[in-house]
């Protein structure tokens, strides 16, 4: 019963990890994660959510990390059945916004030039500009979601 226990509370602590929330000013990120790449792959995809709660729009204008060359904005989307994705200036986010980030389908966050693989628990730092609500430093966690 004990190990039981032990093995549940672990699992719970292990779920908290992964579900750190982050403020800038009236905006709220969360689910923040990446997903694993093999080795020699020079190219990932962070994902996220962004709640805009202020009364004001504001945008996500740059991303960067130290784990790569360079950190883009992409949408991604469907075109006469070919996926398409390409690179966007800024991310907008109007008032009461609910912008989520999910594979193969919106925006993602492309790592571009990857120092190394990424890999299952290992933590992405990221840095996000807002055009109002500044600097903010957040982790992804890579993860198989």
């Amino acid at each position: 019963m004990k190990k039981l226990l032990l093995a549940l509370a672990a699992i719970a602590l292990t779920h908290t990890a992964f579900a750190a929330d982050f403020r800038a000013g009236d905006l709220l990120i969360k689910d923040v994660h990446a997903r694993p790449t093999v080795p020699g792959q020079t190219s990932g995809a962070a994902y996220l959510s962004i709640d805009n709660n202020g009364k004001s729009g504001d945008k996500l204008i740059r991303v960067s990390t130290t784990l790569a060359a360079s950190a883009e904005i992409h949408s991604t989307s469907m075109d006469g059945g070919i996926m398409r994705m390409r690179e966007v200036d800024a991310l907008d986010l109007q008032p009461a916004a609910h912008v989520t980030m999910t594979p193969g389908d919106g925006y993602h966050i492309m790592l571009v030039g990857l120092k190394k693989a990424l890999v299952p628990g290992q933590k992405v730092p990221l840095s996000l500009r807002f055009e109002k609500a500044g600097k903010l430093d957040i982790e992804a966690i890579v993860d198989d979601k």
